[in-house]
């Protein structure tokens, strides 16, 4: 377990930007959540049904907005209060400040085969790690034990490639890329055409080009592209077991959350939201800032800004689908009463007969 580290709060203040209230030579040791700091740990103050546990946290300092602040004072007098328009956002450059994953130093791990003369000497190449050659590994970039790069292959500044990490050849990933264990990017595209003999292999003859500052769960497959390259934009994330497919392309700045599935030549805008297990079928476009609802089929292009929502039923407006949702369960209740409307009909008709 690597060593916790210490900071003073005056140090985390500084470092983030945040104006302190209480004594900041205290040291915490790490962030806990309200509920179950210690002492010795920073927590924070992010959503108003959680704000009872103002009174109730054992957290040496919290993070809140400023409207908590007198608050936040008053259920301690000797709690160390950090202020911040935004506590989540703060929370989550805090995180960043007690992250224990070390990173390597510099140089290739004697086990690892590197067939390539463009590795940068300040980038970490792990133990049995493959750099085919013609890959390029620029400044700084980690890349853990067990990853294989793949001939001509580009890896920008300062990414991290996790340990068991596989990039086929001809992907391009940029600058301060996080790549979970797992991964497979450049793996081919699954195009065959039918013949009367069986089907028939459709090589893909395109790359993946991967934008900076994207992070890639584990476990995630981006597949090759058939003729152009699949294009995942700046500033994307993807959670674990997301499947690309050859040819997507995604605008940057998009997230989706895991076990989203998104077939071939499907084009996703910037800033867009997928929830968990979204699927995306092929050759169809969704606008910039759309955001889709967990277990959502997306069947047909989005050329609106919006939130959608399917559940397994056919994709329509969150407002509508939600209406009929509320009423899926009144249909046993109104078949029974068109049944009994219908036993009246016939009986009247009987009767004037």
């Amino acid at each position: 377990m690597p060593d916790q580290k210490v900071l003073s709060l005056a140090e985390v203040a500084g470092l983030l930007g945040l104006s302190l209230h209480g004594d900041g030579q205290r040291q915490v040791r790490g962030i806990g959540a309200l509920d179950s700091a210690q002492a010795d740990q920073l927590s924070f103050l992010a959503n108003a049904k959680y704000r009872r546990l103002l009174a109730e946290t054992q957290a040496g300092a919290v993070i809140v907005h400023p409207d908590l602040l007198a608050e936040a004072q008053a259920a301690d007098d000797d709690r160390v209060i950090l202020v911040s328009d935004n506590p989540y956002l703060a929370y989550a450059k805090a995180s960043a400040l007690f992250e224990p994953l070390e990173k390597p130093r510099a140089g290739v791990h004697p086990s690892a085969v590197v067939e390539s003369d463009q590795v940068h000497p300040s980038a970490s190449i792990g133990a049995n790690c493959v750099i085919e050659a013609g890959a390029e590994i620029g400044e700084g970039t980690v890349i853990a034990p067990g990853t294989v790069i793949g001939r001509g292959s580009q890896i920008g500044k300062y990414s991290y490639l996790h340990a068991n990490v596989t990039v086929y050849h001809g992907v391009s990933i940029g600058d301060e890329c996080i790549i979970h264990s797992g991964v497979v990017i450049g793996g081919d595209g699954f195009g065959f055409a039918p013949s009367k003999d069986g089907w028939v292999k459709i090589h893909q003859l395109g790359g993946v080009r991967i934008g900076n500052r994207v992070e890639v769960g584990a476990n995630s497959c981006i597949d090759r592209g058939a003729l152009n390259d699949t294009v995942i934009g700046d500033g994307v994330i993807m959670d674990d077991f997301t499947m690309i497919a050859h040819n997507v392309e995604v605008g940057e700045g998009t997230a989706m959350a895991a076990c989203n599935q998104v077939a071939g030549s499907a084009k996703i805008g910037k800033h867009c939201t997928l929830a968990g297990n979204v699927g995306v079928v092929g050759h169809i476009q969704i606008a910039d800032g759309v955001h889709l609802t967990a277990r959502s089929l997306v069947t047909k292009s989005i050329d609106q800004v919006g939130t959608y929502s399917s559940g397994g039923s056919p994709l329509m407006e969150t407002a509508r689908w939600r209406k009929n949702s509320a009423r899926f369960g009144k249909l046993d209740e109104l078949y029974r009463q068109v049944q009994a409307l219908e036993k009246q009909l016939k009986k009247l008709h009987e009767d004037k007969s």
